[in-house]
């Protein structure tokens, strides 16, 4: 024992304790302070000591995170006398653990808000830095994320809310008037590597999402959508459905010709076929169309062009998986920005089949106007609503809807195998089984059984099990889903819509010349607040 510690060597909650450390942590949980006043009388050091067990780290299954050193156990604990005894005996209040956290990041994390902001005010009040080293409150943790930014992230309005008091600055109060100006560091996402408004509202954690609601942060929104972010929006979605009709028109004048060969099946219906490269652009119409084209595929390099930096500052996981950030639409937009690469390499090589990559971009691009819609209140929650049912139930249905056209349509090719396919033709293969059954499913056409003939007696019994499953059990499970769905989304629809406006105005201000976005707010040199920029 040395300093009151235990053995060297020992193992506790899996901290390896040196002598005099862990002990000094136990007894500053405990809020024992005559055991700490012994510890320190005895030599304890109130610095190095650091708790590095699985215990303490941050998980899911850690219902503590105190950190890593003692200071941060005392102050989380909320005691003011240890606190300062720490202190006064040469703990660092700069010290950061494992994650990079200083004792003002773990403060933001704990349960219990109020003290939290005591101690936050407390331990700033020690706080002596120079200008090199910088405040305590702006020391990032390895995510990069300082105190406030990490109180946005975690969804702590109270801590939110309480560092925005003291970096308010009121210049005159008249009855009930009172004119105020809000900092806007951090939070003004002009000129930020990690923009306050973009973590807030790519985060999981619903309760961050309150954070838009409070001020000045509601106001700075409302100024910067109105202002610029609508108008410039609007536009884009203007010059969308222009550049969208100028590839419709570019696929239905694209070039074909009659067909030449003889047909060599009875089922063969085409009359006409692809150009070659040579023959695509020969008369006036041909360069008009190739004007187009040269549009549409300019937009799709544009398209990747904005598109990959994005995935690669932000993650593929949160760019394409969250809701709020466009997710879904992600995926559409570079999906057909591919597809239509695609196109123009099946052109210039004069491939045949271009009309696969060509359809699916079609379907793709104009698909991507709903993107749109989130620019305007009428629309943009209902966006959110399809957004959650096709890309969350709709995909589950079709799992299970693959599953169930896989199984019976096997089954129908194996029973009407055996027999004579020009009397039963909608079974004549396997692909047209399964292209057959998927229109069962849907109810397009009746069952494809001619009863002027013999049938097998199993058609009768798969018949009979796939009406119930697909046109009972199936389909009321698709409306039953998209209900619960429905239900769910109702109550945070138009919240998830004014994080989606949050989103677009922060993408807009990121992509724009800042010539056409000015910053917002008023500069703190007109009121002798430095270069500072603030939102009266």
């Amino acid at each position: 024992m040395a300093g009151g510690g235990f053995p060297r060597g020992c193992v506790l909650f899996g901290c390896t304790c040196v002598a005099g450390q862990t002990a000094l942590h136990i007894a500053t949980v405990n809020q024992n302070i005559n055991l700490v006043k012994a510890l320190l009388k005895k030599g304890a050091n109130v610095s190095s000591p650091r708790a590095t067990g699985l215990f303490f780290r941050r998980s899911a299954h850690n219902l503590i995170y105190f950190g890593e050193h003692v200071l941060s156990f005392a102050a989380c604990m909320g005691s003011e006398e240890i606190v300062r005894l720490l202190i006064e005996n040469g703990a660092d209040i700069r010290a950061q653990d494992y994650l990079g956290n200083t004792i003002l990041h773990i403060l933001v994390l704990q349960p219990n808000k109020t003290f939290a902001c005591q101690m936050y005010n407390l331990l700033l009040s020690y706080d002596k830095s120079d200008g090199s080293l910088g405040t305590l409150d702006s020391i990032p943790n390895n995510e990069g994320l300082t105190p406030f930014k990490l109180a946005g992230v975690e969804g702590n309005t109270v801590m939110f809310q309480h560092l925005m008091q003291k970096r308010k600055h009121t210049l005159w109060t008249f009855g009930p008037m009172t004119s105020v100006l809000y900092d806007l560091t951090e939070i003004d996402s002009w000129g930020e590597d990690q923009s306050f408004l973009e973590l807030v509202v790519s985060t999981k954690k619903r309760e961050a999402r309150q954070i838009l609601d409070l001020t000045p942060v509601k106001e700075l929104v409302s100024l910067k959508w109105n202002m610029y972010g609508h108008p410039y929006f609007c536009f884009l979605a203007l010059f969308y459905v222009l550049y969208m009709i100028c590839f419709t028109m570019c696929c239905v004048y694209r070039p074909l010709k009659a067909r030449s060969e003889n047909k060599t099946n009875d089922r063969d219906n085409t009359i006409y076929v692809q150009k070659m490269l040579q023959e695509s652009y020969v008369t006036y119409e041909d360069e008009l169309r190739l004007v187009g084209e040269l549009i549409t595929v300019i937009g799709a390099v544009v398209i990747l062009i904005l598109e990959i930096p994005d995935i690669l500052r932000v993650g593929a996981t949160k760019y394409f998986g969250q809701t709020i950030l466009g997710g879904p639409f992600h995926v559409i937009i570079i999906t057909y920005a591919c597809m239509i690469l695609v196109t123009m390499v099946m052109r210039l090589t004069s491939t045949t089949g271009e009309v696969v990559p060509m359809s699916f971009a079609l379907v793709l691009g104009w698909c991507n106007v709903m993107y749109f819609a989130r620019g305007f209140q009428m629309l943009g929650p209902f966006t959110i609503m399809i957004q959650k049912m096709i890309f969350g139930d709709l995909m589950r249905f079709c799992w299970l809807m693959a599953v169930v056209i896989l199984g019976f349509s096997s089954a129908f090719y194996i029973i009407f195998q055996t027999e004579n396919p020009t009397e039963l033709g909608q079974f004549y293969s396997y692909p047209m089984s399964l292209f057959t059954t998927f229109e069962l499913f849907l109810t397009i056409i009746d069952g494809p059984a001619n009863y002027s003939v013999d049938l097998p007696f199993m058609y009768s019994v798969v018949y009979f099990a796939f009406a119930v499953i697909a046109a009972l059990l199936m389909l009321n499970l698709l409306i039953a889903m998209m209900g619960d769905t429905h239900w769910r989304v109702a109550h945070e629809r138009d919240e998830l819509w004014r994080a989606q406006v949050v989103a677009t105005t922060v993408m807009l201000e990121r992509k724009l010349p800042r010539c056409l976005w000015p910053r917002s707010g008023i500069c703190g040199r007109e009121y002798g607040l430095g270069d500072r920029w603030y939102l009266r």
